[in-house]
């Protein structure tokens, strides 16, 4: 078969095993001990994490601010095991709540439910999730519910909906454009006024639920984000806050440059102001186009991880591109 097959086939087949490999590696417990315990791997792993306290997490946002930069702050950690741990890290979140209403800086917070509970017991991560909601609200700030693996969709939206309904209006979440099911989401987002992160998805999904080819989730991005367009046109497109704190309904949250151009483009076209749409980036990644599209006029926000549960993620970071693999590798022969 190996002749059939013309060498852009090769490449996308070895970019999906090296992808598959690394999602795996960002589960196993096994790895996690390993790689933690390099004397090298946090020197990598901090090109992508700003640090493990609250204390350099801040340091880093007031940084990213004077360059006109906002910040979304995420502390690191996912699929808790104990009712304890999901507890102590929901009291983590309320500690960055917290200090950013202290320091003033200029971000909001993005978590995890599965950080807080959600494979463990519902109630309890519901309980947590109102603990975080409560503290944002008192503090007016925005929390952003990242979306996990596909398992956990149908749960995830339902608690955002449940929180919504409690009052909580300041709130919203991510769609990931790999999935099929993601427009369906994205209207019935809109109609409750939920404002939406659009990733592309960075987890192992199967084929009967994502598509598998890069092309078809690119085209998919690209119709999601004129969909969220339409949305921010229908509701008179709501602008970013004055303390850059609650976003516009759409957040483009990619480093494509095509992506990005289609959807300047796109609304451009419809009249959109650049203030009404926001421009999302991971820390340490494309510095430079983050700070061209801040000259631009755009809001642009950089998703900034922190804290000692980093393994995972910087796992998934490494899966996105072979070059940040290249870098986690040069690390080991540097003193």
């Amino acid at each position: 078969m190996l002749q059939y097959l013309n060498e852009q086939d090769i490449v996308i087949g070895r970019s999906t095993m090296f992808r598959a490999l690394f999602i795996s590696l960002s589960k196993a417990m096994w790895a996690q001990r390993l790689i933690t315990n390099l004397p090298f791997a946090w020197r990598a792993a901090s090109r992508f994490v700003a640090g493990e306290t609250p204390t350099a997490a801040i340091r880093t946002v007031k940084e990213l601010n004077d360059k006109g930069i906002l910040a979304t702050l995420d502390h690191l950690g996912e699929n808790t095991t104990l009712p304890a741990e999901a507890v102590q890290a929901a009291d983590e979140i309320l500690i960055i709540i917290d200090e950013i209403n202290r320091s003033g800086v200029r971000s909001n917070v993005s978590i995890k439910l599965s950080q807080i509970g959600l494979n463990l017991d519902e109630e309890l991560c519901r309980q947590n999730l109102r603990r975080i909601l409560e503290r944002a609200k008192a503090t007016g700030n925005y929390i952003r519910i990242d979306m996990e693996d596909s398992p956990v969709t149908d749960k995830t939206l339902g608690l955002l909906t449940w929180a919504r309904e409690q009052g909580f209006t300041d709130v919203g979440t991510v769609i990931q454009s790999y999935l099929f099911r993601s427009e369906a989401d994205i209207r019935s987002l809109l109609a409750q006024g939920v404002r939406v992160r659009l990733v592309k998805g960075a987890y192992r999904e199967p084929a009967s639920v994502a598509f598998p080819k890069k092309s078809d989730v690119d085209a998919n991005y690209d119709h999601l984000t004129d969909v969220l367009l339409d949305g921010t046109l229908a509701a008179a497109s709501p602008v970013i806050s004055a303390d850059g704190r609650t976003p516009p309904i759409l957040a483009v949250a990619s480093h494509d440059e095509a992506r990005i151009a289609y959807a300047r483009t796109a609304a451009r076209q419809r009249g959109i102001p650049e203030s009404a749409i926001e421009f999302q980036m991971l820390y340490g990644i494309r510095r430079d186009l983050q700070e061209s599209l801040a000259q631009a006029g755009y809001p642009v926000r950089v998703y900034v991880p922190y804290g000692t549960h980093w393994h995972p993620y910087f796992m998934r970071r490494l899966a996105e591109r072979p070059a940040n693999f290249w870098f986690f590798l040069s690390n080991l022969f540097k003193k």
